[in-house]
């Protein structure tokens, strides 16, 4: 994966790589006034790459308002795209730009992502049973499978995800936040997905259940050999179950990096405050090294020049201004997007 920001024409993918993502741009114009004129945008995802690996989990962390659920709805088409590409190397071996195709280009290629969302009270149909819920996606990417093989394929993922066969017959208001989330994550690996890309998948959960539900995927990553990009603003849950992770702001990428070197030693400042607000087991301690941010997040509508964060960097100078940051190596597999930590500025 190239560390800048450059746009790569090509589609091809390593041995080991499942999805690039490539300066990808979502913006979302903004009309107003008596003709509707378009008057502003805003620049939800603004140019950020990265790549994930068959099996691996990228962690994909920041504040609320960073663009992060925009990313995933961006790889799942869910969104339009401005620019970039989003490249996915197929269960045959070929690698396809997912951003031109149409949306019914798009259908069989869903069945190889698939999205767990946020909040397991909306993301269910009420009026249908769990396992009417779980065979839907069977019978659009599967329609020659019988009833009788639909049922057995719904029972045996309920098993999967610590729910029983039996479960099957009930419906979602019977069953508690984190069951529901279980039910999500059965009906997502229906289709025997490769990619799964989870929508701070616990963070409507109680604390108690997270850890369950986190730990469960984990489990079914090493069965199934799955990739996620886990998206979430809880650090302390990214870095357990990520080998990677990349931290957003105001739609760009700050840091990207293996998770416990990002987590241990965090070179960006803006990753750096964000791991000093990370809660201490203990309340009574307090953490001697507490950053704490000048000034309130800027507008999506209206980012700063250069750097995103330079308006409450504590390292910020005049040079931050003139252009938006590339992302250069620290590491070999550990890249920032400041010139001024690189000793590039």
């Amino acid at each position: 994966m190239s560390d800048s920001t450059t746009v790569r024409t090509d589609t091809t993918l390593g041995v080991d790589d499942l999805l690039a993502v490539r300066d990808l741009r979502i913006h979302y114009p903004i009309h107003g006034g008596v003709f509707l004129k378009r008057i502003g945008e805003v620049k939800a995802v603004d140019g950020i790459s990265f790549g994930i690996k068959k099996g691996e989990t990228l962690g994909l962390v920041g504040e609320s308002g960073c663009g992060k659920t925009t990313v995933g709805k961006g790889i799942m088409r869910l969104v339009d795209i401005t620019s970039g590409q989003i490249v996915l190397k197929r269960r045959n071996g070929q690698s396809v730009d997912l951003v031109p195709l149409s949306r019914s280009e798009m259908r069989p290629i869903r069945s190889e992502i698939q999205m767990i969302f946020q909040d397991p009270y909306s993301s269910l149909n009420p009026r249908w049973s769990v396992g009417d819920i779980i065979a839907e996606p069977l019978g659009v990417h599967h329609p020659g499978m019988s009833r009788k093989e639909r049922d057995e394929k719904v029972a045996w993922l309920l098993e999967k995800v610590g729910l029983t066969g039996e479960q099957a017959f009930r419906y979602p208001h019977e069953f508690s936040g984190g069951q529901r989330q279980r039910v999500g994550i059965a009906r997502a690996l229906a289709t025997s997905p490769e990619l799964l890309i989870a929508d701070e998948p616990v963070s409507a959960l109680d604390v108690s259940i997270q850890a369950q539900v986190v730990n469960l995927m984990q489990d079914l990553q090493e069965e199934f050999a799955l990739a996620y990009l886990f998206i979430a603003h809880d650090l302390s849950i990214v870095e357990h179950i990520s080998h990677r992770i990349a931290v957003m702001y105001l739609g760009n990428i700050m840091e990207i990096g293996p998770g416990r070197e990002v987590y241990d030693h965090p070179v960006h400042p803006y990753t750096k405050a964000l791991l000093s607000a990370v809660p201490l087991p203990d309340p009574a301690l307090e953490r001697p090294d507490r950053i704490v941010l000048k000034g309130e997040v800027p507008s999506p509508l209206a980012k700063p020049s250069g750097c995103p964060f330079r308006t409450r960097c504590p390292l910020a100078e005049p040079s931050c201004a003139e252009h938006v940051p590339a992302l250069e190596r620290v590491g070999s597999d550990h890249a920032v997007a400041c010139p001024i930590v690189t000793g590039n500025g």
